[in-house]
């Protein structure tokens, strides 16, 4: 396996592996998890992998959820399949820069995502390193928010979409 770092906040890109194959190897899986932590996004192309599989190597990382509004693909409880066809108007959260699940009491390590048909034009995904813009504050504005509580809601978005004991 290569390692190719994409920038030096955030990003790399792995070379010469197939994603499946950490489904079963113990010490593959661990290596990419400690490559994880430490660029905090990773990026596998042209990869070859079941439904089945995805899940699997998702598990690895801990206990899968259903999205409370999209829920999962019947057949592979944890998987969310997020698609449009090419006549659906556009909605108001695909070009909204958000977080996933911080609402959440626990919210998740991360998301396995793959991209099985991009369009031509659109269709980006973008991360930031909330751990370095933190670091990188000045000392007296990490003193001034180091009391501070946020309160993570669902509820403006997807809230009337969802039972109350989900939310």
């Amino acid at each position: 396996m290569r390692v190719e770092p994409l920038s030096c906040a955030i990003g790399a890109e792995l070379l010469g592996l197939q994603l499946g194959d950490a489904v079963r190897d113990d010490a593959l899986f661990a290596d990419i998890r400690a490559l994880l932590l430490a660029h905090k996004v990773l990026f596998l192309r042209d990869q070859t992998i079941s439904r089945a599989d995805h899940v699997a190597f998702a598990r690895r990382f801990g206990e899968l959820e259903d999205h409370p509004v999209a829920g999962s693909d019947p057949d592979h409880p944890g998987l969310v399949r997020i698609y449009k066809t090419p006549d659906a108007p556009p909605d108001r959260y695909e070009n909204a820069w958000h977080t996933d699940a911080t609402w959440r009491e626990k919210p998740p390590m991360g998301c396995v995502l793959r991209c099985v048909e991009c369009p031509p034009v659109g269709g980006d995904t973008m991360w930031a390193n909330m751990a370095l813009a933190y670091d990188r504050l000045p000392e007296h504005i990490r003193q001034q928010i180091a009391g501070l509580r946020a309160r993570h809601s669902i509820e403006a978005t997807f809230g009337a979409a969802m039972p109350i004991e989900k939310r």
